[in-house]
């Protein structure tokens, strides 16, 4: 089948790699000029592990490995630590592999049969489904048939709005907000990782390999702007942090100000009921989004790509039952690590000096237990 995939971010690619590996006919499409190279280092856990290890990348998977998380501390406003973050804290697995996420986009894109197009500064603008095929025109003007679609463009998927309805009636915001900004210059040998809490805020720096991030993150009701509008994006944060000059916080928002790629978002869940309509499909957080806070979206995108690109094979050219299939199979990954969540922000950004005494007390006694 000749088959379009609107994202090229882990979901995308594991998607095409999946699907073109089985014979399918993959044009990919991505809205930015690039892979996705911002953002911390991702988790891939528990069954994942095994739909790597069947794709035959798990060996490159491992050498790229990075332990980002288990070097976490907590730090005062003068960067003194205080606590250390126990990696059980944020793992909900015992065979948890961390990787940068722009070594695994690589890796993917490594082993991508070479018939596979993909398109970068284009979109899916259009989608009309009939009982044959589906048309599709996209931004630049181009037009194309294909026989199904797969959205796989993120917590804001313009495939899910333009098949489902608007974001508004599937996101759940969870209360936070999170920026991630590089940060040129910071990489350490040491790579320890020190994040600061005062109320409601955190602002840390994330080291891995040769690379540093700034991370922030902030307790917020919704917020209004376009998730495409950078200025906006970066005033909110800016706002979010005004008046706190502890420790390194101006430091890091200047480097945010400077970062042409600053990464910026809701924390929030998307709940879709089905993830399927007529011959388009959905993947990754475009259908459920569970948040960094799961540490489980890269994993629910590779298992997702692996059982549609199963179910579409078995289906003998059924995508209806396949689609079915792959979402029976899908959900109980899905609910587990939406559910998983709980109050993490608790976790990460304590919402009073009181509760982050605490917290950094209950983490201490964890250290001498």
């Amino acid at each position: 089948m000749d088959v379009l995939i609107s994202g090229a971010g882990i979901a995308g690619l594991s998607t095409a790699l999946d699907l073109a590996s089985r014979g399918h006919r993959v044009t990919v499409v991505e809205r930015a000029a690039h892979f996705r190279v911002n953002g911390s280092p991702i988790d891939i856990r528990g069954d994942a592990i095994g739909v790597v290890a069947e794709m035959g990348l798990l060996e490159e998977v491992l050498r790229r490995r990075v332990r980002t998380s288990e070097l976490t501390q907590f730090v005062d406003g003068d960067g003194e630590p205080v606590a250390r973050l126990p990696l059980r804290e944020v793992s909900d697995s015992d065979d948890d592999v961390e990787i940068p996420r722009e070594d695994l986009a690589q890796v993917l894109v490594d082993a991508l049969p070479p018939d596979v197009e993909i398109r970068f500064l284009d979109s899916v603008e259009e989608l009309a489904d009939d009982e044959t095929g589906i048309d599709v025109r996209f931004a630049s003007g181009h037009r194309a048939r294909f026989d199904l679609v797969v959205g796989a463009d993120g917590q804001h998927s313009a495939v899910r709005r333009l098949t489902f309805g608007p974001e508004s009636d599937f996101a759940r915001h969870l209360g936070l907000y999170v920026a991630l900004a590089d940060l040129p210059g910071e990489a350490r040998s040491d790579r320890l990782n020190p994040m600061y809490n005062s109320p409601g805020h955190l602002a840390g720096i994330a080291r891995y390999g040769n690379r540093a991030l700034g991370v922030f993150m902030f307790r917020s009701d919704p917020v209004d702007h376009d998730h495409r509008d950078l200025d906006a994006q970066k005033k909110i944060l800016v706002d979010a942090f005004e008046g706190h000059r502890e420790w390194k916080v101006p430091q890091l928002l200047d480097a945010a100000l400077a970062d042409p790629e600053l990464y910026f978002d809701s924390v929030s869940q998307i709940h879709v009921p089905t993830w399927h309509r007529g011959r388009v499909v959905l993947v990754g957080d475009a259908a459920h989004c569970a948040t960094g806070l799961s540490g489980r979206g890269t994993s629910l995108a590779l298992t997702g790509a692996l059982f549609l690109a199963e179910e579409l094979e078995r289906a003998d050219g059924d995508h209806t039952a396949a689609f079915e299939r792959y979402e029976a199979r899908q959900r109980p990954y899905v609910e587990f690590a939406q559910n998983s969540v709980g109050d993490g922000a608790a976790l990460v950004v304590p919402s009073s000096w009181e509760a982050i005494t605490a917290r950094n007390e209950r983490l201490r006694g964890l250290e001498t237990a």
